[in-house]
C-alpha cells in the first residue's frame, strides 16, 4: 500500500471520492488544498465578517447555539463563544475511536471547509490540513454523537486539538497533550473567530467516513462471499448449472448476475464436480437453498451496496454546515446537518451484512453433518470421535451471526430529543455507523471460517479442484496446514481472517482466473 500512502489528495471545491477518503484515513496519504478553495474561503469569509459587524443577530455568528440561539452575543465575547462551544461539545465518553475513523472525519470536515460555504478563514482549513499531514489524530470517544446536528462531540474533540487543547496521538503513538503535538510539528494553534467553532463541528463527517470505509471493505467481502460459495459448491459436489447466465437474466438484478458469474468463474473446470455430475443428477437433483440461492442473496447484498455508494457519493459532494454561506452570499440556517440519508443506508447495510453472513454460516454447517456433506467425515474430523474437526469453528460463526442479527436492528428508527427540544428529532447515524463497523468485521470472520472449512473439504475429496478454488486453497495453505488430527484452531482462523481482510485471498484467485466482478 506504499503507493497509496505516497498519493496526495487534493481538497477543494470539488467532491472527494471514496478512494480519497480511504487513502488518507487508512493509509496516511497526504492532503493539499487547491488554490481555488483558498480564494473561495477568503471571499465568503468577507461576507461573514460583514454580518458580524451588523447589529441584527445572525445565528452562529452573533448568537448562541441550539436552544440558546435567541441570545445575542456582544462582539467582545464572540471569540470566547467559539472556544466555549468547542470545549463544551467535546463531551465524548467511552472507548477510543479507531484512528482511521478519526482521520476520515477530519478529512471530510476539511473538505466541507474548503467548499467556502462555511465562512471560515483559509487559515482554519490550512491548519486542519497540517494536522492531518503531521499524523496528529485527536482522541475521540465512542459515545457523544446523535447524528444531528451532525457528529458534534467527535468533531469537537478534533477541533479541540486545533486550538491546542485536549489529547491526541501522533502516528499511533501514546496519548499526549495536543499542545505538545502541535508544537513538535511546528503548527500554530488556531485562534477562533466568529462562526469558526460552529463550522468545525457541524457535519455528518464521522458517519460518512465510516460509511466510506465500510463500502470499501464490503466490496472486497462481496468477492470473498462468491469465492467461498464456489468452494462450497465444489466441496459439497453440487452443481454449477443453477448459476448459468441465462437463468440469472430471467430475474435481471445486476448484483445477482455478477455474483453468479463469479461463482461460475471460480469453480470452472473442476475435476471434482465433473466426476460427481452423474451421481448428482441421479441422486441429489438439487442443492439446498444456502448453496443454490447464493447469487440471489449475495446479489441483493451487492445491489444494496451500490445504493449505499450512491448516497455516499452525493454526501461527499455536500457542504454540510449550519448556517451556510449560500451561493448568492446570504448566510442562512438550514437542515442539511441532519444525518438521516446516511443513517438509513448504514442501517440497510447492517441488514444485508447479517444475511450474507447467515447464508455463509448455513453453508459451513452442511460440511459438518454426515447427513448432508455427501460422503465426508463428520465435522471434517480426521478421526471423528477422537477429533472434533471444525465443530466449534461453526459455533464461532453462529455466535457472530447472532450478534450481526442484533446489529441489524436499525438505529435510525430511534430518536431521542436533545437541546431543550430544539433538536427534537435526530438521526442516530453515528450509532448506525459504529454497529456497522462491528458487523463488517463479523462478516469477514464468518466468510473466513467458510473458506477455511471448504478448503479442508476440498483437500479431503478425490480429484483436482478448479483452478480458481485451487488458488484460494493454495493461498490458505501458505499459512494453514491441510487436514489432519485436531490442532489449535484459533490461529488458523485468524490467519484466514487476515487473508480475507488484506485482499490476499481475492488477489490469489484473480491471478488464477482473471478479475472478478
Amino acid at each position: 500500500m506504499t503507493e497509496i500512502a505516497d498519493h496526495i489528495v487534493s481538497v477543494g471545491v470539488g467532491a472527494l471520492s471514496i478512494a480519497d477518503v480511504v487513502a488518507v484515513a487508512r493509509y496516511g496519504a497526504q492532503v493539499e488544498i487547491d488554490s481555488a478553495a483558498i480564494e473561495e474561503m477568503a471571499a465568503t469569509r468577507a461576507r461573514v465578517e460583514e454580518l458580524a459587524n451588523d447589529p441584527t443577530p445572525v445565528y452562529g455568528i452573533s448568537t448562541g447555539f441550539g436552544a440558546l440561539a435567541r441570545r445575542h452575543i456582544p462582539e467582545d465575547m464572540r471569540a470566547k463563544l467559539q472556544v466555549s462551544l468547542i470545549r463544551s461539545h467535546a463531551a465524548g465518553t467511552g472507548p477510543e475511536v479507531e484512528e482511521e475513523v478519526v482521520r476520515a472525519l477530519m478529512l471530510l470536515r476539511l473538505s466541507t471547509l474548503c467548499t467556502g460555504r462555511t465562512g471560515v478563514r483559509p487559515v482554519v482549513a490550512e491548519t486542519y490540513a497540517a494536522v492531518l499531514n503531521a499524523g496528529i489524530t485527536p482522541v475521540v470517544r465512542e459515545y457523544g454523537s446523535l447524528g444531528c446536528s451532525g457528529d458534534l462531540a467527535p468533531l469537537a474533540h478534533c477541533a479541540l486539538a486545533l486550538i491546542g487543547e485536549g489529547e491526541c496521538r501522533v502516528d499511533g503513538g501514546p496519548i499526549m497533550a495536543s499542545a505538545d503535538a502541535l508544537a513538535d510539528a511546528g503548527i500554530t494553534p488556531l485562534v477562533l473567530q466568529e462562526k469558526e467553532g460552529l463550522a468545525l463541528i457541524n457535519g455528518t463527517d464521522g458517519m460518512l467516513g465510516m460509511l466510506c470505509l465500510a463500502i470499501t471493505d464490503l466490496r472486497q467481502a462481496a468477492k470473498v462471499a462468491d469465492i467461498a460459495a464456489a468452494m462450497t459448491v465444489e466441496g459439497l459436489t453440487g452443481t454449477l448449472s443453477v448459476f448459468d447466465d441465462d437463468l440469472q437474466q430471467l430475474r435481471p438484478h445486476p448484483g445477482q448476475a455478477a455474483s453468479a458469474a463469479n461463482i461460475r468463474t471460480v469453480a470452472a473446470d473442476s475435476a471434482i464436480l465433473a466426476a460427481a455430475a452423474e451421481e448428482f443428477r441421479e441422486k441429489q437433483v438439487q442443492d439446498a437453498y444456502s448453496v443454490r440461492c447464493a447469487p440471489q442473496v449475495a446479489g441483493g447484498f451487492r445491489d444494496t451496496l451500490t445504493h449505499a455508494e450512491q448516497v455516499a457519493v452525493r454526501e461527499l459532494a455536500a457542504a454540510v454546515d449550519n448556517p451556510v454561506v449560500a451561493l448568492d452570499g446570504r448566510v442562512t440556517s438550514n437542515g442539511n446537518f441532519h444525518g438521516a440519508p446516511v443513517a438509513y443506508v448504514l442501517d440497510f447495510l447492517a441488514i444485508v451484512v447479517a444475511d450474507l453472513a447467515s447464508i455463509s454460516e448455513r453453508r459451513t454447517d452442511r460440511f459438518l453433518d454426515t447427513a448432508r456433506n455427501r460422503g465426508l467425515n463428520a465435522f471434517l474430523a480426521d478421526d471423528p470421535g477422537v477429533d472434533s474437526g471444525h465443530m466449534i469453528a461453526q459455533y464461532s460463526q453462529a455466535g457472530i451471526v447472532h450478534e450481526l442479527k442484533r446489529n441489524a436492528t436499525p438505529a435510525s428508527a430511534d430518536s431521542i430529543p436533545s437541546s431543550a427540544m430544539q433538536e427534537d428529532h435526530v438521526s442516530m447515524g453515528w450509532a448506525a455507523a459504529r454497529k456497522l463497523r462491528r458487523s463488517v468485521d463479523g462478516l469477514q470472520r464468518v466468510l473466513a471460517v467458510e473458506v477455511l472449512t471448504a478448503a479442508r473439504a476440498l483437500d479431503m475429496r478425490e480429484g483436482a479442484p478448479a483452478p480458481g478454488t485451487a488458488a484460494a486453497v493454495g493461498a490458505l495453505r501458505q499459512r494453514v496446514s491441510g487436514p489432519g488430527p485436531d490442532r489449535f484452531l484459533a490461529p488458523e482462523i485468524e490467519h484466514t481472517v487476515e487473508l480475507v481482510k488484506s485482499g490476499t485471498l481475492v488477489t490469489a484467485v484473480e491471478n488464477a482466473v482473471g478479475a472478478l466482478q
